[in-house]
């Protein structure tokens, strides 16, 4: 059993910078306060005033497992998670065999139990037949039920009235919706065709993949919920016109809550240039007044979490410069925080709203038990977090198994030096440690955001 003193941390908490130490007792932070004097056997890490977080747990990632194994799996992403300071995960159903079954859940946790480094919850995925499963889901088998409202292929793409009538009345848990209206994408391609033939530029993406598609959907989404007082979580929003739909209010005094992820945070429309498919997403990475207007909602309070939405493809799928046979997705855990990170040195977030919006806002939102915040009792889930130690990205230092990424030739201004999941070291000095560390979350979807 882990017995680690890390002391000089400056500790990042709810909404505090406090220079204590933190004892860790096996898989538990048992003690937070000055001067800890713990008795040995104990290993003592010197924080030396970097910063001490809780480890961001990331609500929405692909990791592709099962059946689309050559892009990623539970293992090599979890891998890069943790390496990137990410220590729980919640993982999305459009995988092969897609997780529309309970069967199907019962099965990827099996997967994952042994093998990942971070701990891991998965969503249930909603179709326009699976209502009476869904009905069956008991509150801790699936961290929620995601609805794909358009822009999704196969029958993850719920598109009948009646049925989202049925799963926004009846869902058991917390909804997550991918929102975006396919009429609207569907008009947009066909004005790209006709304007460009078999060459559509990829700076058409945010046309087609437009702030008006996102806008319906996301506002028939927020119309469903109210009507049945349903949860509702809306995912990787994009676009300033939404920012209207989504209150500054506390997050306990919500129903309805709202997420951006890095990328929408960090590029905007001028890096299609550069960076082609490698920054195409869906929904697609907009212009720099959607992004100011994201980073301003996320001070504003109307953006709840900060997600990666991460979803590998590999370099050769990428490198297909055909608009439309490029696919849309790019790998952001091993990235993510120390890319909000460059924000604290920019004076644009303090180091405690980011804290509060990758860590305290998932564990409030989905109801976590006992992660998510730095406090005594609490599952040790850190990260050491070093503003003074820059580094490059490049292919030699990425955990992803697609080997790409697209900040590679980018120098971060902060380095993730230690993470801990579940009280034992699992990334020290640039390389995983021991063996993998990650359980099966304890998350209660029913409860109300606190």
């Amino acid at each position: 059993m882990s017995r680690i003193l890390i002391i000089n941390a400056r500790v990042v908490n709810e909404g505090r910078v406090d220079e204590v130490d933190v004892f860790v007792d096996g898989d538990r932070i048992a003690q937070i306060g000055g001067q800890i004097d713990a008795k040995p056997p104990v290993r003592v890490v010197d924080a030396a005033g970097r910063y001490l977080i809780p480890g961001m747990i990331d609500d929405q990632v692909h990791f592709r497992e099962p059946g689309l194994t050559h892009k990623g799996d539970l293992a090599t992403e979890s891998a890069a998670a943790v390496a990137g300071g990410i220590t729980s995960f919640m993982e999305m159903p459009n995988v092969e065999p897609q997780t529309t079954t309970r069967a199907a859940l019962a099965d990827k946790y099996e997967r994952a139990t042994g093998r990942a480094r971070a701990n891991f919850a998965f969503y249930l995925g909603a179709t326009n037949t699976n209502i009476e499963e869904i009905r069956r889901l008991k509150p801790g088998e699936a961290c929620g039920i995601k609805i794909f409202m358009g822009a999704s292929t196969g029958n993850l793409l719920v598109d009948d009235p009646a049925a989202l009538d049925s799963l926004f009345a009846d869902a058991p848990v917390i909804i997550v919706t991918h929102c975006e209206d396919s009429p609207t994408i569907w008009t947009n391609e066909q004005r790209a065709r006709e304007n460009y033939g078999d060459a559509i530029p990829m700076s058409e993406h945010p046309l087609i993949r437009s702030a008006e598609a996102c806008l319906l959907s996301s506002t028939k989404a927020i119309e469903l919920a109210r009507r049945h007082d349903a949860r509702l979580h809306v995912l990787h929003l994009t676009t300033a016109a939404e920012m209207k739909l989504f209150s500054p209010l506390p997050r306990g005094e919500k129903r309805i809550t709202a997420e951006v992820c890095v990328h929408h945070l960090f590029f905007d429309a001028t890096d299609y240039e550069r960076l082609g498919t490698r920054i195409k997403c869906n929904p697609a990475i907009k212009f720099e007044a959607d992004r100011d207007a994201l980073r301003q909602a996320v001070i504003d309070g109307r953006i709840d979490i900060i997600a990666t939405d991460h979803a590998p493809h590999t370099a050769e799928e990428k490198a297909n410069t055909s608009y439309f046979k490029a696919p849309a997705g790019l790998p952001l855990v091993q990235h993510a925080l120390v890319s909000l990170f460059e924000y604290v040195h920019d004076g644009l977030f303090p180091v405690e709203l980011i804290v509060d919006k990758t860590s305290h806002a998932v564990a409030d939102i989905f109801g976590v038990e006992g992660r998510g915040y730095i406090r005594e009792g609490y599952f040790a889930d850190l990260a050491l977090v070093n503003t003074n130690k820059s580094w490059v990205v490049s292919s030699d230092n990425l955990l992803y198994k697609c080997g790409w990424s697209p900040f590679e030739g980018m120098t971060f201004r902060s380095s993730v030096d230690m993470t801990l999941v579940n009280g034992d070291i699992v990334w020290e000095r640039g390389a995983l440690q021991g063996a993998p560390a990650g359980r099966r979350l304890d998350i209660d979807g029913t409860r109300q955001a606190t």
